[in-house]
């Protein structure tokens, strides 16, 4: 058998909408968030062997984030639409827009 190694801190967080499994001193990208003094909602936290799970929140845990950068744009994304023998070709792209977070402190 192969030797296990001890587990890290981790939570899963809700975070506008969409759930995020981070640690402590990590950093996310998330959708631009517009309201900057969210707080992520803790669906699960994860310390050693000892795991709690929420119903559907963790009570008394609480994940302190920072962010670190307003604005960033993602990679872009380029669509092509095409159909065969009908002489119909269609490009678009964008790029997404991200806020950077840091998860300062899984508490």
């Amino acid at each position: 058998m192969a030797k296990q190694t001890p587990r890290s801190k981790y939570a899963v967080i809700r975070l506008q909408g969409k759930q995020y499994k981070v640690s402590e001193g990590e950093e996310i990208l998330v959708d631009k968030m517009n309201d900057l003094k969210v707080t992520p909602e803790v669906l699960l936290v994860a310390d050693g062997d000892s795991i709690k799970v929420g119903k559907p929140l963790v009570k008394d845990a609480k994940v302190s984030i920072k962010i670190v950068k307003d604005f960033e744009k993602g990679e872009k994304i380029e669509v092509y639409h095409f159909k065969a023998k009908s002489r119909y070709k269609k490009h678009t792209g964008f790029r997404p827009q991200y806020t950077r977070v840091l998860v300062e402190k899984i508490a």
